[in-house]
């Protein structure tokens, strides 16, 4: 289970932890565009909480296939404004920022985010692990492959997956605690270079690739393995999402990353009916 240390207060939660998804980019896959402004990011956010979310994860720069390569500056012009939004209305929500860029995380942890959320597990900006590791920041350590210019088309696997992540987990985990203890969620990276059947075996068998006990996110959220599966579009995809949230949370999980808040907060309570 989750247990995070930050800004001098302990989360601890007895359950699987819902983590909603803020996107302040104009062009992520599902929702690109869709709260520009910060009376929508506001408004959303509470609607996020109402519907039980624990953690807010804030973006700002898109990874889909095919996306705009913005600067720092601009990730940051983007983020903070949002940030210090979303702080002032819930003082107490824990906030994560998805970035992969240390300039990025440190601002955003100056101005009050809780966990940073790299896509690249430390790859992508060699001053990542560094900053996590000597500032003892809760750390989402996500599997991937390739490089930041050829995400999604590069180094694709299609065998051997769960060996493949955690020994990336090895690496990565083992760097980071060389500064000594750590608070480190993995993500296997469901949805980038891998295929969809690797995809798939990513969530039946969660425990292969977890290591050291630590807590394991899924973020399969309206994503190509369930549209593509059932030819369908992303906006028709949350049955499938909450298919498969379900599942993940039967062979595991311990935090789901999440468009919609009340379905996934739903599944929870009803998974954790079937385990009493």
């Amino acid at each position: 289970m989750l247990r995070i240390a930050t800004r001098g207060q302990f989360f601890s939660f007895d359950r699987p932890v819902v983590m909603g998804i803020m996107n302040v980019t104009p062009d992520s896959f599902f929702d690109g565009g869709k709260y520009q402004g910060l009376a929508a990011v506001v408004e959303h956010c509470k609607n996020m909480v109402s519907d039980g979310a624990d953690i807010i994860d804030i973006g700002a720069f898109s990874t889909r296939p095919g996306c705009e390569r913005i600067s720092d500056k601009e990730e940051i012009e983007r983020i903070i404004p949002a940030l210090k939004a979303i702080r002032k209305e819930f003082p107490n929500i824990l906030i994560s920022i998805d970035t992969f860029r240390q300039s990025v995380a440190n601002q955003c942890i100056e101005e009050g985010a809780d966990i940073i959320n790299d896509i690249s597990g430390g790859l992508f900006d060699n001053e990542m692990i560094h900053f996590i590791g000597k500032n003892h920041i809760p750390y989402i350590l996500m599997h991937i492959t390739g490089t930041l210019e050829g995400m999604h088309r590069e180094e694709i696997i299609s065998e051997n997956v769960h060996e493949k992540v955690r020994q990336f987990f090895e690496n990565q985990v083992n760097k980071l605690l060389e500064y000594g203890e750590q608070q480190i969620i993995l993500d296997p990276g469901i949805g980038f270079n891998k295929t969809i059947e690797c995809n798939f075996g990513l969530l039946k068998d969660i425990d292969k690739y977890r290591i050291k006990n630590l807590p394991v996110l899924i973020g399969i959220s309206h994503k190509s393995l369930i549209f593509k599966t059932l030819n369908i579009t992303p906006q028709e995809a949350l049955n499938g999402t909450t298919v498969l949230n379900t599942i993940a949370l039967l062979n595991g999980a311990d935090i789901l990353r999440v468009h919609d808040v009340r379905e996934a907060v739903e599944a929870v309570k009803l998974v954790a009916m079937t385990k009493k």
